[in-house]
């Protein structure tokens, strides 16, 4: 009697839990941490920061590659802003040498990153890299910026083959595109969004 009234107390604190509008952090579990976290305890925290998601969610059952069930997107992190023009200092590091990311020799040679980092599934890398040069030369970055396009741009990937018909390669240049422009700063939505 007391295991089945335990289970029914922590199923019920769960779904409150799982129900409240902002879902607990570390700090509020408990966890220790040095420093104050920012107003918006987010990346948007640094100033001129802004991100854009674009997620793509459709289908359920059994795979069909190509049908889905789709399970993903894309991020877009914007170091100063979508407008701001200068460029910032950059580095990279690889943790394990299993990841791709696109731009990272420009960064390594010149130390500096211009436009957003982009993150997408594995398998997407290609079409929003390619969406990033197409929306710049729409806009006439190089131009515009001195020189925007001479860097490359900088996408990472995370790999959500595990629910998502990755092989299918449902994200498309609109989907980049529309992560960019939707960029914002202040709170960040969290949780299974964009890349």
């Amino acid at each position: 009697m007391k295991r089945s009234l335990l289970r029914v107390l922590a199923l019920i604190a769960c779904c409150a839990v799982h129900a409240s509008a902002q879902k607990p952090r570390a700090r509020d579990l408990g966890v220790p941490f040095e420093g104050t976290p920012g107003r918006y305890n987010a990346i948007t925290d640094v100033d001129g920061v802004e991100v854009g998601h674009a997620t793509i969610v459709r289908g359920s059952g059994e795979l069909v590659i190509g049908e889905g069930p789709v399970r993903t997107g894309v991020t877009a992190v914007w170091p100063r802003g979508r407008d701001e023009s200068a460029p910032v200092y950059a580095a990279w590091f690889t943790l394990n040498g299993n990841g791709e990311m696109t731009g990272t020799t420009w960064v390594h040679d010149s130390g500096l990153m211009e436009g957003p980092v982009m993150i997408t599934n594995t398998l997407s890398v290609g079409i929003v890299h390619h969406a990033v040069i197409r929306w710049g030369v729409a806009r006439d970055m190089e131009r515009r910026r001195g020189g925007w396009l001479a860097a490359l741009p900088v996408v990472a990937e995370t790999w959500d083959g595990r629910l998502n018909d990755i092989r299918g390669q449902h994200v498309t240049e609109e989907d980049a595109i529309a992560a960019m422009e939707g960029e914002r700063g202040g709170v960040v939505v969290e949780g299974n969004v964009g890349g």
